[in-house]
């Protein structure tokens, strides 16, 4: 005991001293006689100091933060000490702070994930490092978030998520990250200077659940009008997201201008001209401005003002020109994406301007028209397609190599990590490659700690990513200590979801149990893939492993998330082998076996909102309770009760939602979805064929919209806490599957 005293004291002295040296005169002021003046810190470590704080409340005293420049090869990190007094020196607040993960990972062995923890089993004093440990990033850029991920990871969490998300990802590394909350505030201050009142404007912005497709110039007003208190709250939070990510040296994307008007901009500003841009899966899409026109520049002028009086400075601007169908009209797009360029380096000198590398954008006339040094690309599509060749495709402009493992926020486990692991590194030693950064975008962020954990590490990484081993050191640290059936489980995952072929997708399959109802249902979400992309048995034998797991083990979060996850892909996709034979029994008229497989079907949903039911993560109490929290009265609240209870289900109207194909986009496999909807679909459903095979008529057809739209309407309370033993449940679904 004495001998830890003295080291956390050591720890705390050399701490004070090191910011005494920071802060030991004023600026400018000489040495005090007989001392040699101490130089100026390069920055201040204080904001590390405080997520580490936040992150590691009772071991944050042992690490010694010691800020260094930046030199011209970009961030790096060392990490050294005895016991109980780390020394981590890096280039970054945030930075540090990767340093500080690396330690974790690969000294202390142990894992804090996105999601899951294993810090609980760190010993009182912290391991010493043998040697120095160094890092340096192989790229500059290592961003992280895409446009859909507020409305699909939860756009009404609280600045201490937020912050707790952004502490995570300079733990892993990430130095940009997209902020589009609170987005619309500079377009509803600026657009009233150019005759539209605030409130034609909050009629205009959608609730915040579905804004990112607004961003996008996809549409406009759905789940409105919002409030002025709603715009207001938005943006103080969204200028505290973009303030804390400055704190730690990371840059807050922005969203910036190119041209979403009103479709009656046009008729309300002389000389201005605009493009209709039809229609975006049902939805009437706002209108383009046209950026080479006389208004373009003066309402650019007015955003970014607005931006920044409430944002801050940035100089990274997120901006998709044509996304998804966009329609250019008259407008010559190499001319408009010059001007767009212009209106942002006008308003911010220097400024990047970051868009999608998706389907064909950017295309060959925009690249002509802008100044391409000054773009980044982050590439959608570096994992799905094979035979890709950025460089020649985009003409040596930078990108970033990036990855959309998850479409919608679906609850399926996979990635295509072997194609990171054998490309990110190949086409970065490329002649004359254009590779510049890493790009984490799925569309919804929090539900895959390993495949986060993998992708970050690439851009720190000297050489290729054996993907075994790293699998295997993942195994041995994620539970916080190493254990034969954790290596094995992780090593089945590895060999199955983790290891999916490229060429057509970059997502698993997702969930039967949550598709709209059919014998021949293929895809709960019309654009998941139609079929198995790895062998189901894989997961299973990766339950039976992490059920052996040591006790000792056991009381993780990170143990009890990954076996929740786990049993529930488990029982996912046994409903890919129960259906089929469903359907071959209705057809066979056979109605004792159609009843038994039924019964079979019903009672693994049955088991599966139980299963969900006992992790906070897969709760759906807590997601429509956060958006309740941001009204200001009762109408408010069931308003964004709705939006946020809608993008989950029917996701809009009954135009985009059956006719547009948006429903059940963002499935997910929560208590409350799967008791609530999902079962009660397939109970219709089934009841419906059973009368048909008794009475020997057709089944009678369902108004599946209109049920889902009822409950996307309701107002029914949801636990926010979780109940039941998971490894009991685990247990029965692993007896369930071997029955």
């Amino acid at each position: 005991m004495g001998r830890r005293l003295i080291l956390r004291c050591r720890a705390v002295l050399v701490a004070t001293a090191l910011a005494a040296v920071t802060a030991a005169s004023p600026p400018g002021a000489p040495p005090l006689p007989g001392a040699t003046a101490p130089s100026a810190a390069p920055f201040d470590p204080a904001p590390a100091r405080s997520s580490l704080e936040r992150l590691l409340p009772s071991r944050a005293a042992q690490f010694i933060l010691v800020p260094v420049e930046e030199p011209a090869s970009g961030d790096y990190f060392t990490v050294s000490g005895e016991a109980g007094a780390i020394e981590v020196r890096g280039t970054s607040p945030a930075t540090l702070l990767t340093g500080v993960g690396w330690y974790l990972e690969r000294v202390a062995g142990v894992d804090l994930g996105w999601p899951g923890s294993s810090v609980g089993r760190l010993p009182g004093t912290l391991p010493a490092v043998a040697g120095t440990l160094t890092r340096s990033a192989s790229v500059p850029h290592r961003y992280a978030l895409n446009d859909t991920d507020e409305g699909y990871s939860g756009a009404y969490r609280d600045f201490a998520s937020y912050q707790h998300d952004i502490d995570l990802m300079a733990l892993h590394g990430v130095n940009e990250v997209f902020v589009p909350t609170g987005a619309e505030y500079p377009y509803y201050r600026a657009l009233q200077e150019f005759g539209y009142s605030a409130a034609e404007l909050r009629a205009w912005i959608p609730a915040p659940a579905h804004q990112g497709w607004w961003l996008l110039q996809n549409l406009s007003g759905f789940g409105g009008p919002v409030s002025d208190q709603l715009v207001e709250a938005r943006a103080t939070l969204g200028g505290r997201i973009a303030g804390h990510l400055r704190s730690l040296g990371m840059t807050p994307v922005l969203p910036g201008f190119f041209g979403t008007v009103p479709t009656d901009f046009a008729a309300r500003n002389d000389g201005a001209v605009t493009v209709p841009q039809g229609k975006w899966v049902g939805f009437d899409r706002p209108d383009w401005l046209d950026p080479t026109g006389p208004v373009f520049a003066r309402l650019a002028a007015a955003y970014y003002r607005y931006q920044q009086e409430r944002f801050g400075v940035s100089d990274m601007f997120k901006m998709d020109l044509l996304h998804e169908g966009g329609v250019a009209g008259p407008v010559d797009v190499a001319a408009a994406a010059g001007a767009v360029q212009r209106a942002l380096d006008t308003a911010r000198p220097g400024a990047t301007w970051v868009m999608l590398g998706w389907q064909n954008n950017p295309t060959d006339a925009l690249l002509s028209g802008v100044d391409r040094r000054r773009l980044l690309i982050v590439d959608g599509l570096s994992d799905r397609y094979d035979g890709l060749d950025r460089e020649v495709r985009w003409g040596g402009t930078p990108y970033a190599f990036g990855t959309i493992p998850n479409f919608g926020g679906h609850t399926s486990i996979g990635g295509n990590t072997g194609a990171w692991v054998d490309r990110f590194h190949a086409w970065l030693g490329k002649q004359d490659s254009a590779l510049r950064g890493i790009a984490y975008l799925p569309e919804a962020t929090g539900g895959s700690p390993a495949a986060f954990d993998l992708f970050t590490e690439l851009a720190w990484q000297t050489g290729p990513i054996d993907q075994k081993t790293w699998f295997a050191e993942y195994a041995a640290r994620r539970y916080g200590g190493t254990d034969p059936h954790a290596a094995a489980a992780w090593e089945r995952l590895r060999l199955g979801p983790y290891s999916m072929a490229t060429g057509t997708w970059s997502e698993p399959q997702d969930s039967l149990f949550a598709a709209r109802p059919g014998l021949t249902a293929a895809t709960a979400a019309k654009w998941s893939p139609k079929a198995m992309r790895y062998d189901a048995v894989t997961v299973e034998r990766a339950l039976d492993e992490l059920l052996q797991v040591a006790p000792r083990l056991r009381t993780t979060d990170a143990y009890r998330f990954d076996l929740v996850d786990v049993a529930r892909q488990a029982l996912t996709n046994r409903g890919r082998v129960l259906l089929p034979r469903i359907k071959a029994a209705y057809e066979a008229e056979d109605l004792t076996g159609f009843r038994a497989l039924v019964r079979e079907w019903q009672a693994h949903e049955e088991l599966l909102g139980r299963l969900v039911g006992s992790d906070q993560r897969f709760l759906i109490g807590p997601w429509l309770a956060d958006a309740r929290s941001w009204g200001a009265d009762a109408e408010e609240r069931d308003q964004l009760e709705y939006d946020a209870r809608s993008i989950l289900t029917t996701w809009a109207g009954k135009g985009p939602s059956e006719t547009g194909g948006l429903r059940d986009y963002a499935n997910r496999e929560w208590s409350g979805l799967v008791q609530d909807v999902y079962a009660p679909r397939w109970a219709a459903y089934f009841a419906s064929l059973d009368r048909a095979l008794v009475t020997g008529t057709a089944p009678v057809a369902v108004d599946w919209f209109a049920r889902d739209d009822a409950w996307a309407r309701g107002h029914q309370r949801y636990p926010t806490t979780p109940t039941g033993d998971p490894f009991a449940l685990a247990g029965e679904v692993r007896a369930a599957l071997a029955a």
